[in-house]
């Protein structure tokens, strides 16, 4: 019996993935884009600035966010909220932020609760910060793209540094429209060319992986001028305040 419910528990999981790295490999393809375009700049914002610092801290358990450097999403992009003293960064994620096919790149009600660890934030959050960037300034996923190779071309943007994680184990993330919009998980951020290695997506195994930049086969030629991020993600038994997340009973 419990292994039948861990079975369910993971294709929840498989349907979940989302993210700064991870997306739906099952949803990539084949699906009618829900949202076509850019919804208006004040759909991506949040009013309540308190609320916003709030949920970015919820991404991990307080013994690390406590600590961590808060961004937040302003007209012209993440401004730092809070300055943190152990090299944590936790934000607010929006669609975005995600892969470049996925069908709710331009989804406004996005909001996911992601606290990346040290190698993480020298490594990823400036891929964060140019995102929002052009987003705020309302420009469209091409030019987002092109300006992303020309910053990894220009020496702009960081390699990418081994151990690079990020926290998403809020109970509050709006993480998709599909399913129970959100799960609480790890991700790590690598530059393994084969999930395989890891086990992901091997029966039984708890490990997901998925492209950073294109989820669909048929898009990896774009990724051309772009480092091959691949990211692996595992499923949290709790959410970031030690309740439990779904997982079932020992």
């Amino acid at each position: 019996m419990r292994k039948n419910k861990m079975g369910a528990f993971l294709m929840k999981c498989t349907v979940l993935l989302i993210g700064f790295g991870a997306a739906y490999q099952a949803m990539a393809r084949d699906v009618a884009d829900p949202y076509p375009k850019m919804a208006p700049i004040d759909q991506y914002l949040m009013a309540d600035r308190a609320a916003e610092i709030a949920l970015a801290r919820s991404a991990a358990p307080e013994s690390i966010s406590r600590d961590a450097t808060i961004l937040v999403l302003g007209r012209k992009g993440y401004e730092t909220a809070a300055e943190g003293k152990n090299g944590f960064v936790c934000v607010v994620g929006r669609s975005w932020g995600g892969p470049f096919d996925w069908p709710e790149f331009w989804n406004p009600k996005v909001r996911a609760a992601d606290c990346l660890n040290p190698q993480a934030a020298r490594s990823i959050v400036p891929i964060f910060y140019l995102r929002a960037k052009m987003v705020m300034a309302g420009r469209s996923k091409a030019e987002m793209l092109s300006a992303l190779k020309a910053a990894y071309e220009n020496k702009q943007l960081p390699d990418l540094e081994s151990g690079a994680m990020d926290y998403m184990m809020s109970k509050s993330s709006y993480l998709t429209d599909q399913g129970d919009h959100n799960m609480a998980h790890l991700m790590f951020d690598t530059l393994v060319k084969d999930g395989k290695d890891w086990g992901s997506d091997a029966a039984g195994s708890p490990v997901m992986s998925s492209p950073y930049w294109f989820v669909s086969s048929e898009k990896q030629p774009q990724m051309k001028g772009l480092p091959p991020i691949l990211v692996f993600l595992v499923a949290a038994p709790n959410w970031s305040d030690g309740a439990p997340a779904g997982m079932p009973d020992h």
